[in-house]
């Protein structure tokens, strides 16, 4: 699990937050990484990336040492029909619902101590997010994106219409 922070330049937008799990993170150098961006209610990473490229994402240890890593850097929005979505989305394990891929360009990688943060234990992955999209036809899921993940709250431009 790891959660993925952007903002908007606009100082009256909305900042934005997410976990992110589901073996969904990839190493690509030593200077990149890149996540599976799933079909979800919201849109404000992409929005965000569209407009500045400003993110950050943040791994904490809910067992072991109380470590925390962030990766600051400029990311970028890969989608289905850009030249490079085949070739990074096949690089992640089967995932349903991929609505496209973030490539982070890091600049900066640190670490800090996680002392406040709590012990958890693992008990497994959801499902309803794989079951929801299940259920729904090809054309289903691209009309939901129209409808849900065209747009941010701050009304930035979301998911490129198929």
């Amino acid at each position: 699990m790891f959660f993925v922070a952007t903002a908007p330049i606009a100082a009256n937008g909305h900042l934005n937050l997410s976990p992110k799990g589901l073996n969904s993170f990839l190493i690509l150098d030593e200077h990149t990484v890149a996540y599976a961006d799933l079909i979800g209610s919201g849109i404000e990473t992409v929005a965000h990336l569209k407009e500045n490229g400003r993110i950050v994402l943040m791994f904490c240890a809910f067992e072991g040492a109380p470590n925390i890593v962030r990766f600051h850097g400029t990311g970028e929005v890969v989608e289905p029909g850009d030249t490079e979505f085949e070739t990074l989305s096949g690089m992640f394990p089967e995932l349903s619902g991929l609505r496209s891929v973030i490539r982070v360009h890091c600049t900066r990688i640190s670490d800090s101590c996680g002392f406040g943060v709590p012990l958890f234990n693992f008990q497994g992955n959801r499902d309803q997010l794989e079951r929801w999209i299940e259920s729904k036809s090809m054309e289903q899921r691209a009309d939901y994106i129209r409808e849900k993940n065209s747009a941010s709250i701050d009304a930035l431009p979301g998911a490129r219409p198929d």
